[in-house]
């Protein structure tokens, strides 16, 4: 990883993709222990450093605590929503507009868990016939609102297939809200083998054609024949998504302090 930053008491790191953000179940490589065996944290574990995750695939910043007083700030900062992160991504098929808003509630899939999905009327019906000690509490949680702006950065080529560059901003935060927004609205992220073209969660957000019409209308969606083409053409790539912009008032100093790194596609 690359050390981005040294605040005293927080680290800036820009995490390259393939590489988790904290221990899984198995003992790979996580940058958070690598955060911990590189710096003097007055914390007793590098668990203890986390105040926010990006998922193995996403590359970028990440922002590590290195004192219970820097743990309480910037958890409050995240909890209150005043950090502001936002992502480069490439997404499949030129998008029309310029700038947007995708305003699409989200709700675990319990037809493919973990995953989540676009929520609807009838999926929270199914949800009244499901056993909650069977499929846990967690898939029978209420629709969660979850917004994305987007912005076009430019409209490129991708191995001669049309793509977007854009810059998304998560307002909600919620779980795979870039992932499953962008699939919904007809854009896949470049890569993505879970969200994207036939890949492991339902596509399209887990809309149908009609509820497409009607919750996502986009007369210019990526047509099902390219996000073939593209998957196929990046089938051995990572998703085409980096954390690119972090900002974030000091725990301690009070100074709004930004930060910011390129994109690796």
């Amino acid at each position: 990883f690359i050390l981005e930053y040294n605040l005293e008491i927080l680290v800036v790191v820009d995490k390259p993709s393939g590489v988790l953000t904290v221990a899984g179940k198995e003992p790979n490589p996580n940058i958070a222990q690598t955060v911990f065996d590189s710096t003097k944290a007055d914390l007793p574990t590098a668990d203890h450093m986390v105040v926010h995750r990006l998922g193995m695939d996403t590359s970028g910043l990440l922002v590590f605590a290195k004192s219970k007083a820097a743990v309480r700030g910037m958890n409050g900062e995240f909890r209150e929503r005043k950090v502001k992160r936002q992502y480069e991504a490439l997404v499949m098929g030129h998008i029309a507009k310029d700038e947007g808003l995708i305003s699409l509630p989200i709700m675990r899939d319990y037809e493919f868990p973990p995953y989540v999905r676009i929520s609807t009327d009838d999926h929270q019906r199914a949800l009244l016939d499901l056993d909650p000690e069977e499929v846990g509490k967690k898939i029978l949680e209420g629709p969660k609102a979850s917004i994305t702006k987007y912005q076009v950065v430019s409209r490129e080529e991708f191995l001669g297939h049309p793509v977007t560059r854009v810059t998304l901003t998560s307002i909600s935060g919620r779980y795979h809200q870039l992932n499953v927004h962008m699939a919904a609205f007809g854009h896949p992220i470049v890569g993505d083998s879970v969200y994207g073209y036939n890949g492991e969660a339902v596509s399209n957000g887990g809309l149908t054609d009609e509820e497409l019409k009607e919750l996502a209308p986009n007369p210019n969606r990526a047509e099902e024949r390219l996000q073939a083409a593209i998957a196929a053409a990046a089938k051995d790539m990572p998703p085409c998504v980096h954390a690119k912009y972090l900002g974030f008032r000091h725990p301690i100093s009070k100074k709004f302090v930004e930060f910011s790194t390129e994109s690796p596609f």
